[in-house]
């Protein structure tokens, strides 16, 4: 009842059973002395009455008592913690220092306990001994239900069921913020982790660990074999369609596994707001009864969002690529222009042996053979016409995922 010590007064009887100058004795002289088992109310020393004396009068037992301590080691304790005529003064200066301790907290629990019992009578409604008072009980906690569900889902959290939102109990139920919250992070999910291969440049410096990353070069090599295999009508030097198709189904791989987690997610949360709501509205024995049937209900929303989410993946994942997004020529070509000038900036950096491209730079007899430069800055034509298509193909891949991905 009291595992810290502070509300426990140590009680020690039959002194006058230990031999005098005994360990026992002095064992106890410590734990009088609150050295041994601290208290933080100390200890009390009383004398019993012995067999002999169990018919003498009380005051004749407190006399016997006051001249035991008066004599002896006893006489080292301070006399307000020996015998029963000091120990009543002291229980009631305890007792009503730990009154006034506690008597706010005391008040507090019964204002606690109040507010709980008139929110029990609430729940609890009207008597409902027949059948149309059992309708009438049922139609009261669905509008209530009804309003504070719509609440939830408008984003109206003026009704005392929200509580605070800066606690979690409070923020839970506003099923409105917490689906929003998830819809953002799903949005930030699906831009750094839906991807699932990253190919990379081979003059990029960027080393960041991540078994998604890929180099160009390499993932060039497994598109053209891919393409061997699903070589089709086209001419050398052109691809496929269907094979952008495939590539681009392979990278949103990752897409359905980060939807299935939302939808798990927005469900869960209906749920828990449901269940909250029912709890707030209702009382308990016909909130369990009441809690199966909305259940059922929201399992076959979730069969039918689990419907949906297919639905939506299904197209990026087995379709072939389609779009009327202007911007995917305008990433291909963005694509193209950027490897052309870093292209064009190498060749300038050897041609004059700089360091970096700046605006301007001034060069004092510095010959340069302008005809070798021109040839140089020319981008020579690709004799691979297979790796030609399939750099080609991965371009288009990349533009195609941009604009399925915005």
């Amino acid at each position: 009842m009291d595992p810290a010590g502070v509300r426990t007064l140590g009680i020690i009887t039959k002194p006058d059973t230990l031999d005098a100058g005994s360990d026992s004795e002095n064992a106890y002289l410590r734990l009088t002395a609150n050295k041994d088992v601290v208290l933080k109310l100390g200890w009390h020393v009383l004398k019993n009455r012995d067999y002999k004396a169990r018919h003498v009068s009380s005051t004749q037992r407190d006399k016997a008592e006051s001249d035991f301590f008066s004599e002896g080691v006893w006489m080292s304790i301070n006399p307000a913690h020996l015998g029963v005529i000091s120990l009543k003064p002291r229980l009631s200066n305890i007792l009503n220092d730990q009154i006034l301790r506690h008597l706010p907290g005391l008040l507090q629990d019964v204002e606690l306990g109040i507010l709980d019992c008139h929110a029990r009578i609430k729940q609890l409604g009207a008597p409902r001994a027949t059948i149309a008072d059992q309708r009438r009980y049922l139609s009261q906690v669905s509008y209530e239900f009804s309003n504070l569900m719509k609440a939830a889902v408008d984003g109206v959290y003026n009704d005392p069921f929200f509580g605070s939102s800066k606690t979690n109990e409070g923020y839970q139920k506003r099923l409105r913020a917490v689906v929003q919250n998830m819809l953002i992070e799903f949005a930030e999910e699906m831009r750094f982790k839906g991807k699932a291969r990253i190919i990379i440049e081979s003059s990029s410096g960027d080393i960041t660990p991540d078994p998604r990353r890929i180099s160009r070069e390499n993932y060039i090599d497994e598109t053209k074999e891919l393409m061997r295999k699903s070589r089709g009508r086209e001419l050398p030097g052109t691809f496929n369609p269907l094979v952008v198709g495939e590539l681009f189904s392979e990278q949103c791989r990752p897409w359905r596994g980060i939807s299935n987690v939302l939808k798990d997610d927005v469900v869960n949360a209906v749920y828990r707001t449901t269940e909250d709501i029912l709890g707030h509205v209702a009382a308990e024995d016909t909130a369990d009864g009441i809690s199966r049937i909305l259940n059922e209900g929201i399992e076959k929303l979730k069969s039918s969002l689990d419907v949906k989410v297919a639905e939506l993946l299904e197209p990026h994942h087995r379709g072939h690529p389609i779009t009327y997004n202007h911007y995917l020529t305008a990433n291909v070509q963005e694509t193209h222009s950027g490897r052309q000038k870093r292209a064009i900036e190498r060749v300038l950096k050897e041609t004059f042996g700089l360091v970096c491209i700046a605006s301007r730079y001034s060069f004092v007899n510095h010959n340069v053979d302008f005809s070798i430069l021109v040839d140089s800055l020319v981008l020579h034509a690709e004799v691979d016409m297979e790796q030609y298509g399939s750099s080609l193909a991965v371009d288009y891949t990349e533009a195609y995922y941009k604009v399925s991905d915005s």
